[in-house]
């Protein structure tokens, strides 16, 4: 049985936070940088070039890339080796998510009760998801998701008779739904089955993947080409403003269902996909 402090817990996430809302990661500069190369809009190539002089000043000044810098998106995978010493693992998680948000003057935008909507003032707590691996390591994934994307998602539930043509219905309308208001180019992830909670979740998780990167299902990764580049069709454009590029990837993660449904939730995130990890 390996043991891990809670106070390491807690470093580890503040600088996380920390980090993930001032940089973005290498695999998103990647994308960004291609979406500048392959815009073929004059205008969508401007307004993506100012996207990115926008992250080279948050990186050089230490100042986030967006204003809306998030609620916190905790991944767990814990080894069932593992034993958390000094505290509770969910408390150390959301006492690094305070002191990230706090010492690193990011805007607090968690509310304590979703109707009478009094700050929280340290942007916790954090929505954690869990999974128990084997071994003796414990993996956390940050991602600080802004809402102005996020009020652009959707969870449909399709039959099945509805079928591929119906995920891909259901895709198309979410993202031209979206239009501007979800800051593109934008990167979609999609979960396929399981059920209401369990597709949004995979949709969640999907976009913690690296940009560009293809599912190992055959068919899932034939899907991913080709819904990018019918996504890439609509013509939004960077900024909302017209061009080829709309999105710069799509991820898609799928899981067994029932035989008397097909869930699918299409979680849009903006350019600004932040997403970090580490390892302890």
């Amino acid at each position: 049985m390996r043991e891990i402090s809670c106070q390491e817990i807690e470093k580890n996430v503040r600088d996380m936070c920390i980090q993930a809302t001032h940089f973005l990661s290498e695999d998103m500069a990647a994308a960004m940088n291609h979406a500048v190369e392959t815009e073929k809009s004059p205008l969508g190539k401007q307004v993506l070039k100012q996207l990115e002089d926008n992250l080279k000043i948050a990186g050089e000044e230490m100042i986030p890339i967006c204003q809306d810098t998030g609620m916190a998106i905790v991944f767990v995978e814990t080894g069932q080796e593992i034993h958390v010493t000094g505290g509770y693992l969910e408390d150390a998680i959301n006492e690094g998510v305070r002191q990230g948000y706090t010492e690193g003057f990011l805007r607090k935008s968690v509310v304590e009760d979703p109707i009478y909507r009094k700050n929280t003032n340290d942007n916790t707590p954090a929505i954690i998801h869990y999974s128990i691996i084997p071994g003796d390591k414990l993996k956390i994934t940050l991602a600080p998701k802004g809402f102005g994307s996020e009020n652009m998602s959707r969870v449909c539930m399709l039959k099945p008779a509805d079928g591929i043509e119906g995920v891909k219905k259901a895709i198309l309308e979410t993202v031209d739904a979206a239009g501007p208001n979800a800051c593109p180019p934008l990167v979609v992830g999609v979960g396929i089955g399981g059920d209401f909670e369990k597709c949004a979740i995979m949709a969640k998780h999907a976009l913690t993947r690296a940009a560009g990167t293809h599912s190992e299902i055959p068919y899932v990764k034939a899907l991913e080409i080709e819904m990018l580049d019918k996504i890439n069709q609509l013509g939004i454009g960077p900024g909302g403003l017209g061009g080829t590029v709309t999105a710069m990837a799509i991820h898609i993660e799928t899981y067994p269902t029932h035989i008397a449904g097909l869930p699918v939730a299409i979680n849009i995130c903006c350019h600004v996909n932040r997403h970090i990890s580490c390892e302890l």
